[in-house]
């Protein structure tokens, strides 16, 4: 059972993914790019280095014309080198749009880069931290992110390198650099295969989740116990008569005293209250509503500021502007809805409520969900001390 709906919602964010129309990276940006110490290629997918090499602030990086598509499990480019050039100070990495062009990867905050002189991985800080094998002319490298588990990863000749978290957030843009004389590098977006076996990277990781999710421990009955627990809290009492008989003979009954702490007899009487009051208030007999749960459950009404009375006081209004009782509603609204005006929680919705006064057809602006929401809030909701209903 529980690989029949993992497999329906692979499914389903399959098609998601592919309904998605996302641009990607497909070439180098020659516009934000160290232009003063690179040349990039024609076909915009090659970079040489051809400055000095002697300080920090003369590396020859460049972006991808497009930042890494997030709307998927994963993204994945990979260079060849080329030429590892005088000293192989190569890297590759994610950067934002933000990036000091000039600098290497990893080097600036909210940017990161595996290095290709020293095997380390660069975090945001000149400082780097081990992390796998030196890179040199012949070697294809990939920069990768897996968006599901948070974390950067990186290869070398079709092998996992290893990975690190993903630490920034927003656009992140493929990056490559160069700091040595003749130092060459060769991108691929996707457009040539590539080394690593990324789709099977992809799958073995979905499979990995998959398999994690599958041991997870589901208690018994746990759907028969939430939507009984639903039918009753919103004091849906034929419906729960209903299900109670349709489930009966294959799951055993809850205990609603054990399950609530209170009496089952009590139960079935605060179901039934619920119900009229749902009843009522989806009738937009407020007052009678009102006078119901003073009645049944005073707790719920005592603070003359809560939002059940709010919520009351509101649809009461709304009613009157239906039937076109206007001069009523506002001295209704003087009256009951104006001590509301001041409480930021509720500022929005007085506003509106009053703004109906100031159309012609205001009935055609009322909808049901608003009573269904005032009917929840009264028969299903909790007071400001926490109250329930039933309780």
């Amino acid at each position: 059972m529980n690989s029949y709906f993992i497999d329906k919602f692979h499914h389903s964010a399959k098609r998601e993914a592919m309904e998605e129309d996302e641009e990607s990276p497909t070439e180098l940006n020659t516009i934000n790019s160290s232009g003063a110490f690179v040349i990039v290629s024609p076909d915009k997918l090659s970079v040489k280095y051809t400055g000095a090499g002697q300080h920090s602030h003369d590396v020859g990086a460049v972006q991808a014309n497009k930042p890494a598509p997030f709307k998927r499990y994963g993204y994945y480019f990979e260079i060849y080198v080329k030429n590892a050039g005088a000293k192989g100070q190569i890297s590759i990495g994610f950067t934002t749009n933000s990036f000091r062009i000039g600098r290497h990867p990893g080097w600036e905050l909210n940017t990161c880069g595996y290095h290709g002189e020293d095997g380390l991985i660069y975090l945001g800080k000149r400082q780097g931290e081990a992390f796998g094998p030196t890179y040199t002319t012949g070697d294809i490298v990939g920069g990768g992110i897996n968006y599901d588990s948070q974390e950067f990863f990186f290869t070398v000749n079709g092998t996992l390198v290893g990975t690190v978290s993903k630490y920034i957030k927003g656009p992140l843009f493929p990056t490559v650099a160069v700091h040595s004389q003749n130092e060459e590098v060769t991108v691929n977006f996707g457009q040539e295969k590539f080394a690593f076996d990324f789709k099977g990277y992809e799958a073995s990781e979905r499979n990995k989740k998959q398999i994690a999710i599958e041991k997870l421990s589901i208690p018994p009955n746990i759907n028969h116990r939430l939507v009984k627990n639903f039918l009753l809290h919103y004091g849906y009492e034929e419906t729960l008569h209903a299900f109670d008989l349709a489930t009966n003979s294959t799951v055993p009954p809850i205990s609603l005293a054990q399950e609530d702490g209170i009496d089952v007899k009590d139960t079935s009487y605060a179901l039934h209250e619920r119900k009229i009051l749902r009843q009522l208030i989806g009738k937009g007999e407020i007052d009678a509503a009102l006078a119901k749960l003073r009645d049944c459950y005073p707790q719920l009404v005592k603070n003359d500021k809560s939002e059940v009375c709010f919520l009351l006081h509101c649809q009461k209004f709304i009613e009157l502007v239906r039937i076109g009782a206007l001069e009523e509603a506002v001295n209704y609204g003087r009256a009951e809805l104006a001590k509301f005006v001041g409480l930021t929680v509720f500022k929005d919705i007085v506003e509106d409520c009053f703004a109906l006064l100031v159309y012609e057809r205001p009935d055609v602006l009322m909808n049901q969900p608003f009573p269904r929401r005032v009917a929840e809030g009264s028969s299903g909701g909790r007071g400001e001390c926490g109250d329930s209903v039933h309780e």
